[in-house]
Formats: C-alpha cells, sequence, structure tokens
C-alpha cells in the first residue's frame, strides 16, 4: 500500500493510509533509509491484529520479503520464493507457466530499468533474480549465482541438505562476503547448502560419487 508519513515517535511511524491508519515500526524499516514526514511511501501489511480499545490495528514493514514480493508482482511471472537481507541484498526465484515467456527477463526489464526501480525503492538494495526449477540440483545451481559451474550434490533428500562444490572465484561467489550468498541461496531454495573444493572434499573423505548431480 501508499500512505503518507504522518507522525512519529521513538520506536514507530505512524503512515496515513486513507481511511485508515498503519504503524511502521522503526525496526521494519530498509537500513540506513531515511523516511521524511509528510512523503508517501510503500509498505507491506505484515499483520491485522485487535487493538486494546477494539479497532484493528495495522502493523506496516518495509523490511519484510513480501515487500518485495508484492513489488515484483505481475500476472505472467511467478514468484516462487524470496530470501532477503534487509538493505543488502535480496534473490527471488521466479518462473512461468508459459514456455514463451522468459520470466528472468520479465522482472529485470528492458536494460535493467524494471529491476533498478525497485532497487531504487529499496534503498538499493542489490536483487538477484534466479530461475526456479522444479530439479532441485538445478535450482540450487541458479540459487548459487553469480557463481558458474558449480557441481551440486544431493546428500539428503529428507533433511534437504546439499553438497555444492566450486574451485577459484567461483568458490568465493557461491559463499559470498560473509556467506551471504550460500545463506540466502539455502533460504530461498529451502535446503542446507554446504560450499566446499574439490581438495577439502577429499581431504573430509566424501564419496560425493554415492550421490546424484545434474
Amino acid at each position: 500500500m501508499v500512505g503518507t508519513l504522518a507522525r512519529e515517535d521513538k520506536q514507530n511511524y505512524y503512515v496515513d493510509l486513507g481511511r485508515a491508519h498503519g504503524i511502521l515500526p522503526k525496526s521494519e524499516i530498509i537500513p540506513g533509509e531515511e523516511l521524511v514526514m509528510g512523503s508517501q511511501v510503500k509498505v507491506y501489511v505484515s499483520k491485522i491484529e485487535l487493538g486494546q480499545k477494539g479497532g484493528p490495528v495495522i502493523l506496516l514493514s518495509r523490511s519484510h520479503y513480501g515487500f518485495v514480493k508484492r513489488l515484483l508482482n505481475e500476472g505472467i511471472v511467478i514468484l516462487y520464493s524470496v530470501a532477503r537481507d534487509p538493505g543488502s541484498r535480496s534473490k527471488i526465484a521466479v518462473y512461468s507457466e508459459n514456455e514463451k515467456v522468459d520470466a528472468v527477463g520479465a522482472c529485470i526489464g528492458e536494460k535493467g530499468i524494471r529491476i533498478n526501480n525497485i532497487s531504487k525503492e529499496l534503498n538499493g538494495e542489490k536483487i538477484d533474480v534466479v530461475e526456479y526449477s522444479k530439479d532441485l540440483v538445478q535450482f540450487i545451481k541458479n540459487a548459487l549465482s553469480p557463481a558458474k559451474d558449480v557441481e551440486v550434490y544431493i546428500l539428503d533428500d529428507k533433511k534437504s541438505e546439499a553438497l555444492a562444490v566450486a574451485e577459484g572465484d567461483n568458490l568465493s561467489l557461491a559463499i559470498g562476503k560473509k556467506g551471504q550468498n550460500v545463506k540466502l541461496a539455502a533460504r530461498l531454495t529451502k535446503c542446507k547448502i554446504d560450499v566446499k573444493t574439490r581438495e577439502q572434499v577429499q581431504e573430509e573423505g566424501i564419496n560425493i560419487y554415492k550421490y546424484y548431480e545434474a
């Protein structure tokens, strides 16, 4: 929703939504952004609950993963999942039931215009758009982008545990700064992902040949 910042106190912003007012906790804004009283702001309704006086209390957020979903919502593209580190980076997995539609391209837009506009709304937050695949191995490979040439082995289907093997620059890209990339990829795919080099795999005696890889 779009509302107007009406007032603030130490803990919250109060947003005029027209026929109602919402509460935007300062813990739910994007880290580093500055909100100006009287300006319009896009918000995500995270919860509606009954207040002490019997009226509805509308809780708002700009850091909720659902905020990114709504910004990217489009009929021809289906958002499978979103993983977010607010103010820093988001990963979204998309697909389309229309084979002629490039779901990733539709989200990014011509010359990156669409995704750049959304990034600006998120205070410069980096957004990785990856293609969802029903094949978990391929989905994990996509989720670990920008890393390439990554081998993925499913270690345990029931526990959703996987091993990703990468070398050189692709190893650091797969892991990301302070482990951010692999953490977001794990949340996106709902699978625990361990990233190692082939040398580490051999040293630890992991027999990857008994598992399957795409």
